[in-house]
């Protein structure tokens, strides 16, 4: 192939050889005299000397070999798929009295050069000659005995037609067109014995230049009545039937397969177009062709072809009913009909596509009149099967009756595309991975040793017991050896005498600057503070929390220096493990508080930091909060950890098309579809960010990928169901049949049958709509509502919007993350009309009643949601609330019940301090300092468990406690001012008793 603009022409010689022909038989019994006549387009090429064969051996050497030019033109080139070399066999038969001998055409073959357009320069086949129509003389050999004779072929060229580039550039296009359905009445009366005899014939034009269009004709097409559908496994056949023999009209090794409905890419592929289907494709009168084309496509024509298919998703189609005429009948009538054909996508690797697309319009007119061009449409894509349905497209309005009635019988065609390149080259894995890290670049693993915070924090150690070892040598120069203290001297004085010692030697200052860098590196690396504090009283707050971490670490390298030797796990011990963290970050990310939340998060990416799971959920945190920022360095951190963690991928996407920075966010979203391709989401979200930028075709793509794993994963879930039935009815009838051998029957059985049957049939009532419908954009929602994207939420709920289903619950969850909490509790309220109740939907509408203050609204919301078998998702969040409206409410034996519940299923800070008030109002003590113990030792910094911890230290009397308590709660910044009141009313009462006790008379 050359590009359109070269300047000139290359030639090249393509030679053919004919070594032998195999299994022969002449219409004479006995010697076989024959030659071989070589044809290209109607036109003689050459014929072969005559050569005479012992029918004995069967074969004949005919060494016939012959070269023609070909050039690389465009216009040669896309000759050669459908004009192949015909070679006949023609035998020589003397005639008694006559000088000339009678030549007699025996078989005909047909090579195919098509793979000298696919790089080779040179093949080798076996080619079979098939009879010709004449009928057989007396004497032949019976056609079911004989064999059919083969040639054995060798074809090449002087040089390869097609360049390495040009052939990466170039394509060849197959389109096969086998049968036109559901045809309307206007054709049905060509059939019957008084109707004339019909063809069809169907043409279609592709581009193969930049400038040039090429004609593909589908002829003969041949009326069929119904009553049976079309065979599977049927050969296709060749375009041009004229000057080849019958045997010939079919490619060798190519038929058609039929293909399950829901795995074509075209229209009318529901399940409510599945009886239409059936019943045309197997009752009604069709138009069969069954015939396959194959053109040329240059570079400019492959470009020209898929700007076209940008353009417009129809190709045009054009099929015309006409009458076979002879010399007398005069002109043939022609009937052109518009068919929408080939829902073909234009996507990624994509090079073949099978589907039934529909007619669209057609007007009918004789050669003598002027018809009025109305083409027929192709949908195109890359590679697809499926079927269309008829469609005007001009205008619903003034149809003419004859196009109507083509709309009316929604009139289909099936067709099938095949291109040996796709159109849209894909990317491959390997190249997503590769943009990927540049865009991240992944971070290295760190060595099998700590990771910088535990280093910083053993070196601190190792700083402390330097310190000790010198403070040892001090107090040995000054007391000696001795355990004990000396008679003369305190432990205040000792101490004194040291401290005064270690600053006149100088060991005290230098101790300090020893230890100063340690401090500095855990800091840096344990508590990840670099940034300076603008605020005095932040500064103060970590210079607090500073001092203890480091009093804390002080007294694990005092324990270490003193065991000897014996590792001191107990430090270990009060740390919390790895899912508590997890679990109290995202409660604390669920009631709000944000900061105790980054905490958590802050110490769970220190003890994992090769894990991304923790930095992923890091990032969710602040994309509830809006800090978009941040968001996107936890995911890219993330991804930098683990190049494969699809979540984050696909939130970096989410994040880059938040930014419109498309051509990013497509990369991450299709490197996720790579890693994981049975993942709907990552489909779907790839078409949401295509369709934000108009690429139709590769979002509708993406959205049948999505579509279909979702089928399969329905069908996945169908299964399992009916096996687990299946199991479930088994044992109940074993179960029922050994209840049957042990207990006798009653006299009322009949009746109590009878009266359950009166009952089921009076509480029955008609099934509901199900209540949270499943769909790929339901599917993303969630996923996208999970991690506060909502930007991205509302264009996946936008398009469930425009599908059917009931999709109120997310309409209502994407208002409650908006805070609309009136609005989402009137679409709530739509939604639990008239469909199947779930828990989910009534948590929900008591997240939205709590959120305004509707309490008691709330209240009824949790609770019904709780009477469910299947409890909601947010269980622990929906506890945690009501058993807060119960203690708002003075119902404090309920909230006790509730926050039992929680304790049981998710024990938390927050759980046992709502235990421990529920009970420290019902005045049980014991039970709620137990409760409160257990809270305090889940987190030490909760201000309020402090409190009430001082609150029933001061109901038994331990004012000391009481104090120290209070003390703990102010300095975590109790909020609470009831509660301060509280305690400050105790603390008086408990400071007035013993005076009171003083002015009581002596019993």
């Amino acid at each position: 192939m050359m590009e359109s603009g070269m300047e000139s022409e290359n030639v090249f010689d393509i030679k053919i050889t004919i070594s032998r022909a195999t299994n022969m038989h002449g219409k004479k019994v006995g010697n076989i005299q024959s030659f071989l006549r070589m044809e290209i387009n109607g036109m003689m090429l050459a014929e072969s000397e005559k050569r005479t064969v012992d029918p004995a051996a069967q074969y004949i050497e005919y060494d016939f070999t012959h070269s023609f030019p070909c050039c690389n033109a465009v216009l040669a080139l896309s000759d050669i798929p459908h004009k192949p070399v015909v070679v006949t066999l023609i035998e020589v038969v003397p005639e008694k009295k006559k000088v000339e001998a009678k030549s007699i055409v025996l078989a005909q073959a047909v090579i195919d050069l098509l793979p000298l357009l696919q790089g080779q320069c040179s093949f080798s086949c076996t080619v079979t000659l098939h009879a010709t129509n004449a009928a057989p003389e007396k004497g032949s050999v019976p056609p079911l005995i004989a064999k059919h004779p083969i040639l054995d072929v060798c074809v090449s060229a002087s040089a390869p037609l097609l360049t390495e580039e040009q052939l990466a550039t170039s394509n060849l296009m197959k389109v096969s067109l086998e049968t036109a359905y559901s045809l309307p009445d206007t054709f049905n009366q060509s059939f019957g014995p008084t109707a004339p005899p019909y063809i069809c014939t169907a043409i279609m034009e592709v581009p193969y230049t930049a400038e040039k269009d090429q004609l593909l004709l589908f002829s003969e097409g041949q009326l069929k009545a119904g009553g049976h559908r079309e065979d599977n496994g049927r050969q296709r056949k060749r375009p041009h039937h004229a000057p080849l023999a019958p045997g010939n009209h079919f490619l060798p090794g190519a038929f058609f397969h039929t293909q399950p409905i829901d795995q074509e890419d075209g229209e009318l592929t529901g399940l409510e177009d599945r009886e239409f289907r059936n019943e045309a494709e197997t009752l009604l009168n069709r138009v069969s062709w069954d015939t396959e084309m194959t053109c040329f496509l240059n570079a400019e024509g492959v470009t020209r072809l898929r700007q076209k298919i940008t353009e417009s998703r129809f190709w045009p189609l054009e099929i015309m009913k006409s009458t076979i005429a002879n010399e007398k009948s005069g002109p043939a009538s022609k009937t052109r009909r518009n068919v929408s054909l080939l829902k073909e996508q234009l996507k990624p690797g994509g090079n073949k596509e099978r589907s039934g697309t529909a007619t669209a319009t057609s007007s009918v007119k004789t050669n003598t009149g002027k018809a009025k061009d109305t083409k027929a449409h192709v949908k195109a894509t890359g590679n697809q099967s499926g079927v269309g349905s008829v469609t005007d497209l001009n205008g619903a309005d003034h149809i003419p009756p004859d196009r109507k009635a083509y709309i009316d019988f929604r009139t289909y065609v099936m067709i099938e595309i095949t291109l040996t390149n796709a159109l849209i080259p894909k990317t491959s894995s390997e190249e997503l991975a590769r943009r990927v890290r540049a865009l991240i670049p992944p971070r290295p693993p760190s060595s099998g040793g700590p990771n910088k915070a535990e280093r910083a924090v053993l070196n601190f150690h190792k700083q402390v017991g330097n310190v000790v070892k010198h403070i040892l040598e001090q107090y040995e120069e000054l007391f000696g050896t001795r355990l004990k203290l000396p008679n003369d001297c305190n432990r205040e004085q000792m101490m004194a005498q040291l401290m005064g010692a270690l600053n006149v030697s100088g060991r005290y200052f230098a101790f300090k600057e020893q230890i100063k860098p340690a401090v500095v590196r855990f800091v840096r690396d344990k508590m990840q503070q670099t940034d300076t504090f603008t605020e005095q009283q932040d500064l103060h707050e970590f210079v607090s929390k500073l001092y203890v971490d480091l009093v804390d670490e002080m007294h694990v390298a005092l324990n270490k220096i003193y065991s000897n030797g014996n590792e001191d796990d107990s430090p270990e011990e009060i740390h919390l493990s790895t899912s508590h963290l997890s679990h109290f970050a995202r409660e604390a990310q669920l009631i709000g508080d944000y900061q105790q939340a980054v905490r958590y998060y802050q110490e769970l990416v220190v003890r994992h930091p090769r894990d991304p799971s923790y930095k992923f959920e890091w990032g969710n945190l602040y994309m509830q909060t809006g800090d978009y920022m941040k968001a996107k360095m936890c995911f890219h951190d993330a991804v930098a950890v683990q190049q494969s963690h699809q979540p984050s991928l696909m939130m970096c996407g989410v994040l880059a098309a938040l930014f419109n920075d498309f051509e990013q966010a497509e990369t991450f979203l299709e490197r996720a579809t790579s890693i994981e391709p049975l993942s709907l989401i990552a489909w779907t979200l790839l078409g949401l960010v295509q369709d934000t930028q108009n690429k139709s075709i590769l979002a509708e793509r993406a959205f049948l990928e999505a579509k279909s794993l979702l089928k399969a994963k329905e069908a996945s879930n169908q299964t399992q169901k009916t096996e687990e039935s299946d199991v479930d009815e088994e044992s109940e009838k074993q179960k029922g049949q050994e209840e049957d051998k042990t207990i006798p029957p009653t006299s009322h059985s009949p009746n109590m049958k009878h009266s359950d049957t009166e009952n089921g049939d009076t509480v029955q009532s008609e099934p509901k709509e199900k209540g949270i419908s499943k769909s790929i954009y339901t599917e993303t929602l969630e996923f996208l509502l999970h991690n506060y994207a909502l930007e991205m939420a509302e264009r996946a709920l936008s398009k469930e919007l425009s599908s059917k289903g009931n999709h109120n619950f997310h309409l209502a969850c994407v208002q409650l993350l908006r805070a609309e909490y009136c609005n989402a509790i009137v679409t709530l309220r739509e939604a639990l009309l008239g469909v199947e109740q779930v828990a989910d939907m009534w948590a929900l509408d008591g997240h939205c009643h709590y959120l305004c203050g509707s309490f008691a609204e709330a209240q009824g919301s949790y609770e019904r949601s709780l009477d469910f078998p299947e409890q909601p998702l947010d269980t622990h969040l929906v506890l945690l609330r009501l058993g807060s409206i119960y203690l708002q409410e003075r119902k404090f034996e309920q909230a006790k019940m509730t926050y039992l519940q929680a304790c049981e299923k998710s024990p938390s800070c927050l759980t046992w301090l709502g235990l421990g008030i529920s009970c420290y109002r019902l005045d049980e003590l014991w039970i709620a300092e137990e409760a409160l113990t257990e809270a305090n030792h889940l987190n030490n910094q909760n201000a309020e468990v402090w409190a009430y911890l001082a609150l029933i230290c001061l109901r038994f009397d331990r004012q000391e406690e009481a104090t120290l308590f209070y003390k703990y709660a102010i300095r975590f910044n109790l909020e609470n001012t009831a509660l301060h009141k509280e305690v400050k009313e105790l603390q008086d009462q408990a400071q007035t008793r013993p005076l009171a006790s003083c002015f009581e008379p002596d019993s």
